[in-house]
């Protein structure tokens, strides 16, 4: 059975939302992202486009400015609530992980 759209957010989505806590366009998150991650998470340029759209249909962001084919966009409270349901959801898997083997463990 699939997995609901948005019922957990990808790297690649988690980190975009992230992002998008300040008004920035899709150049901006290519760039930010690896900055923000330390090169580990890297978001391909189609893959991020698909995502706006598809963020922008949930709900999730919003369009603030069009300026040719330069296009800005912002968080919304819906996007906010996602960013904060995955953070938690994450770190309760962390949580779990340091019941199991301890924080010693953490590398």
């Amino acid at each position: 059975m699939p997995r609901a759209k948005f019922q957990t957010l990808t790297e690649q989505m988690f980190y975009t939302l992230l992002c998008l806590k300040e008004e920035c366009c899709g150049m901006d998150i290519l760039d930010r992202v690896p900055a923000i991650t330390n090169r580990r998470v890297n978001v391909g340029s189609g893959t991020l486009y698909t995502l706006l759209e598809q963020f922008l249909d949930a709900e999730m962001i919003c369009e603030t400015k069009v300026d040719g084919r330069r296009r800005s966009y912002i968080l919304t409270d819906k996007g906010r609530e996602m960013l904060q349901k995955e953070c938690a959801r994450l770190t309760a898997q962390l949580a779990d992980y340091q019941t199991i083997f301890g924080k010693e463990d953490m590398r």
